[in-house]
């Protein structure tokens, strides 16, 4: 079993390119099987989920290859239009590959996701929304298998809450589809920008993402292309939290600040000074922490829920009192129990956390208990007095490339064992 030791204490100090985002390359390279050519991924983050989705691809017959920071698929073969419940059970976003397998084959059978155990995700508004498009689907035993008799049909569909892997998945189950498509209450997430982005560059016609209603004009082919991968903007957050809880100076380069406009002015509100320009934050954290404003966590534009967890573990030794309102998922605040054991003071009540803010941290022995939770605890080890010891870090490798190696580039005491 890998482990993290953390001695914590030291500031931060240098520069950090940012990685490919997480949530923007799983649904681009599930779209990739629709193109039936090579496509060509540049900026993709070396983290497990895609390794994840690597096996998928070839598992369902395509050529899959990954050096470096390129992804390149060809799926001009498809000989599988099922994903195996072991596949499927690696990661939370396999399911994207529902709606583009149908899409590419006119049939899909697979079980329920995986990932972080964050609470209920249930998908039942893909599956609504499929069933608007003509895709007939039987559920029995926690599998689903889809078929489309006649082939996949536009329609209008209003969602219930602006879920962003179900209108990821209603696009990608549409661009091939006969005629038009009109999604309303979409989500609005930069990531969703970014796969329009990537099938309009492959012949889709997707117009309106980034609002709340999307229109996809179905074509009958797409081709492959070259497409670079947005940079990740909860990883970017992340290591401006690591460095406003252990103190220093930080610049982050390869970044869109424009994507974070909820997260920064929090940051701002600690005491940290903010500098942004086109594709770079500078970032200090030379004065001791102050209590922010209460946040509640919403969809985007919102304050993100992936960003609570380590944003909480900064504001542990700000002075004052902060509250956080998790209004996204409900097993969101499972790296509490990590936090107090280092010394934090938080109290849970149903969705609200209260964190009232201590002198000092201490580095105890835990556990990552999902991704961004794992996150949080790196954050708060950093500023913890003595030696603090991360277990299950196979959580953090999900959504970030080498933690490690980054931090301790920057000043950080950290080492993989």
């Amino acid at each position: 079993m890998q482990k993290l030791i953390i001695n914590g204490g030291n500031k931060l100090n240098g520069e950090i390119r940012i990685q490919g985002a997480k949530n923007a390359a799983l649904p681009i390279m599930a779209a990739a099987v629709l193109c039936g050519e090579k496509v060509v991924l540049h900026n993709c983050p070396k983290i497990s989920d895609v390794y994840s989705a690597m096996r998928i691809l070839t598992y369902l017959g395509c050529k899959a290859s990954f050096d470096g920071n390129v992804a390149v698929i060809n799926s001009e073969n498809i000989t599988c239009s099922a994903v195996s419940e072991e596949l499927m059970r690696e990661m939370r976003s396999s399911i994207f590959f529902l709606g583009a397998v149908l899409g590419r084959t006119g049939k899909c059978r697979l079980s329920l996701p995986g990932g972080c155990d964050l609470g209920p995700r249930p998908i039942d508004i893909h599956i609504s929304a499929l069933r608007k498009m003509g895709v007939h689907i039987k559920e029995e035993y926690g599998e689903l298998d889809c078929s489309v008799e006649k082939g996949l049909n536009g329609a209008k569909i209003a969602l219930s809450f602006p879920s962003v892997g179900a209108t990821e998945n209603i696009i990608l189950a549409a661009v091939l589809a006969k005629g038009t498509t009109v999604i309303s209450n979409a989500a609005r997430e930069p990531e969703i920008i970014d796969l329009a982005e990537f099938l309009n560059k492959c012949g889709a016609k997707i117009h309106g993402a980034g609002g709340s209603r999307i229109t996809i004009i179905g074509v009958k082919k797409l081709s492959g292309c070259e497409y670079k991968i947005m940079p990740d903007r909860i990883a970017c957050a992340t290591y401006l939290a690591c460095t406003a809880s252990a103190g220093g100076e930080l610049v982050v380069t390869d970044c869109r600040p424009t994507d974070m406009e909820s997260i920064l002015p929090v940051f701002e509100q600690m005491g940290c000074l903010v500098h942004t320009l086109d594709d770079r934050i500078f970032f200090s954290a030379k004065y001791p922490l102050r209590a922010v404003a209460p946040i509640r966590t919403m969809v985007y534009p919102g304050f993100p829920t992936d960003a609570q967890a380590f944003v909480m573990a900064a504001l542990c030794r700000a002075k004052g009192t902060s509250v956080f309102v998790e209004n996204i998922f409900e097993n969101r605040y499972k790296h509490v129990g990590g936090l107090t054991r280092m010394g934090a003071d938080i109290l849970i009540e149903g969705k609200v956390a209260v964190i009232e803010g201590t002198a000092k941290l201490y580095g105890v022995k835990t556990e990552a208990p999902d991704l961004r939770g794992g996150a949080g605890l790196v954050t708060a080890a950093l500023a913890a007095e003595g030696t603090s010891e991360i277990s299950a870090i196979h959580h953090i490798d999900r959504g970030y490339v080498e933690i490690e190696n980054v931090l301790s580039s920057v000043g950080a005491d950290i080492k993989r064992i």
